[in-house]
């Protein structure tokens, strides 16, 4: 079992100030997780695969194609239009 000292030493830490029941409370509470770790250090993995992602992944994405430059019809509703660019008001003056 964690002793208090380490569980106050944690909270020191962390940054958290604890009751002495609150001490009592997460000394349990810790030495309860690392018995589990302890207990999963004990599991038989020796035929499982290893895995950085559980679920493949796969970026989805349509394929970039170049479409037919048809700025005629942009063009012609702008309210103007110089050189084939769209005029705007300035932003900057």
């Amino acid at each position: 079992m964690i002793s208090q000292e380490e569980v106050k030493h944690i909270a020191k830490l962390a940054r958290l100030g604890l009751s002495q029941k609150e001490t009592e409370k997460f000394q349990k509470e810790l030495s309860a997780v690392l018995d589990y770790f302890e207990k999963m250090k004990r599991a038989d993995v020796s035929g499982v695969e290893a895995l950085s992602q559980p679920f493949k992944i796969e970026n989805v994405v349509r394929e970039d194609k170049e479409r037919a430059k048809d700025n005629d019809d942009l063009l012609d509703s702008a309210p103007d239009s110089k050189d084939n660019y769209i005029k705007v008001k300035s932003v900057f003056k």
